[in-house]
């Protein structure tokens, strides 16, 4: 999956920005050459204020993790928790290692390359501000390969632009035989609570 963005070489301009995560102030590193450099971006924002930490996770993904904002807020909040932050840039993976450091989480944070993550975990929850600009095949390609990894009764929760395709996603997830309910809008975007319609074992 290294072909959906370009990893940007790092010329060391690093920044450092704070952002509040469910009541906590955080210091963060970032850097030109990652998403959203300037600071927590809205999309972003907006699904973390509509979902809270989950309660007793185990393992939790954040796909496309950027500089760590999510990944980082979930193990600190959810103790028993490793995440997994994944993202095709080098350099927004470096950023993440060094801000789970910062808030004391980097025992439980893993950044890693998509094709670096065991194939066989499974997830409790799947966060995601998703690349919608990388294209509809991409974007679909991207999560039929992560969303199948949700344990049984897991969920994904995601947030799109109501104009990138909010809601023709949403039509199109249902076709691939999950149950996609939106569970809150604002600021133009929508965030999607998308669980597998697959029978839970006994």
């Amino acid at each position: 999956m290294s072909h959906y963005f370009h990893t940007p070489t790092d010329d060391g301009k690093r920044r450092r920005i704070k952002a509040r995560i469910w009541d906590v102030d955080y210091e963060f590193e970032t850097a030109p050459g990652v998403f959203s450099a300037d600071g927590l971006d809205l999309a972003t924002g907006v699904l973390l204020r509509e979902n809270w930490p989950p309660e007793n996770a185990t393992r939790l993904l954040d796909l496309g993790c950027g500089w760590g904002p999510i990944a980082v807020a979930l193990a600190a909040e959810c103790p028993d928790a490793v995440v997994d932050a994944v993202d095709t840039n080098e350099l927004a993976l470096q950023l993440t290692a060094a801000n789970a450091r910062t808030a004391g989480v980097e025992d439980r944070v893993r950044p890693a390359l998509p094709d670096d993550v065991d194939p066989d975990l499974e997830y409790d929850e799947i966060w995601s501000n998703p690349p919608i600009r990388i294209g509809k095949e991409a974007l679909h390609e991207l999560l039929l390969t992560w969303l199948p990894r949700l344990k049984e009764g897991g969920v994904a929760r995601l947030v799109v632009g109501r104009n990138l395709g909010a809601d023709s996603l949403q039509k199109w997830l249902i076709t691939q035989g999950y149950s996609c309910e939106r569970m809150g809008s604002a600021k133009g975007f929508r965030v999607f609570e998308v669980r597998s319609t697959k029978p839970i074992s006994a």
